[in-house]
């Protein structure tokens, strides 16, 4: 069932031939759609990571499809197949272990691979960790990127963290326990221990964790609390340099007039950042560093 033109028209799904990725819980099975019980129980085949992993969720469900196990290390022999699947006029449901297909999995390859051969791909909405966790995090939103797991080698790795250290966006990434402190600590030393992280851990679940505010204080609470379950970062951008053909104490003399003239501090940093094109951020910061009543 679907929304056209504010009638609601009926679909019939599964619908032969397609691929329906499909959005599991990432551990309340509350989350779980309608919609998705539906076609798990209806489809022909499923492909997931971990059959007896999922076995367990499609059983409280009633799914009773066969299973194919689709991870990364059997892409390259499992992809024919499914997409002959799909040409045989069957319907496939692709699920992870938890929450959307593609994010950090080869279901993006899969869904590629269905589309160059002309099949539909559908996807079924559901909870992802990296948006879940960035929503909860208080972290700014409108502008983030998703990094995921970063590489294991030394040198891939500190590329990437030299990026991710001078990104301005809000950038989202995942991490295993064992490595968890071990990126804290790399954090802390490309980024600074300031910079604000959120850590989110067992997500939906009954011992559901947020951490932070900054790199320092999740180093610090970690080195004594030993990181249990999969953990979802979430780091603030790095700031951007006001414009250097912008003179700073002309900045600051203009703040001044419009806080004297009943702006409020933030407000006055607003109207900076539109007047002059900067960074709203940077120009919060640095108005709130101003002694209004003498000098800077």
């Amino acid at each position: 069932m679907y929304f056209k033109k504010g009638i609601v028209s009926k679909r019939i799904e599964p619908a032969p031939g397609v691929l329906y990725v499909v959005g599991t819980p990432i551990g309340n099975l509350g989350d779980l759609s309608p919609r998705a019980q539906s076609l798990l129980k209806n489809v022909s085949i499923i492909a997931c990571e971990d059959t007896r992993h999922s076995g367990q969720m499609l059983r409280h469900v009633g799914a009773t499809a066969p299973l194919l196990s689709f991870y990364e290390h059997n892409t390259n022999t499992r992809l024919p197949q499914l997409i002959d699947f799909l040409s045989q006029g069957k319907s496939l449901a692709l699920i992870s272990d938890a929450g959307l297909p593609g994010i950090s999995d080869p279901g993006e390859k899969l869904v590629s691979a269905a589309r160059n051969e002309g099949h539909e791909v559908i996807c079924i909405p559901g909870p992802c960790a990296a948006i879940t966790a960035l929503v909860a995090s208080g972290i700014p939103s409108h502008r983030f990127c998703f990094e995921g797991f970063l590489p294991a080698k030394s040198n891939e790795r500190k590329k990437f963290l030299s990026l991710v250290a001078k990104e301005t966006r809000t950038t989202i990434l995942y991490e295993a326990p064992h490595r968890l402190i071990q990126l804290l600590e790399e954090l802390s030393v490309f980024c600074g221990e300031d910079r604000p992280l959120h850590i989110s851990r067992e997500l939906t679940k009954r011992h559901e964790q947020h951490i932070g505010a900054t790199i320092g204080e999740a180093l610090e609470y970690f080195l004594i609390n030993k990181p249990i379950g999969e953990f979802t970062l979430v780091l603030g951008g790095a700031l951007e340099e006001i414009n250097p053909q912008k003179n700073k104490e002309e900045l600051i003399a203009e703040m001044k007039d419009l806080v004297r003239n009943g702006s409020s501090r933030s407000e006055a940093a607003k109207k900076l950042a539109l007047r002059h094109g900067e960074s709203r951020r940077l120009l919060y910061a640095l108005v709130h560093k101003i002694d209004f009543d003498g000098g800077n």
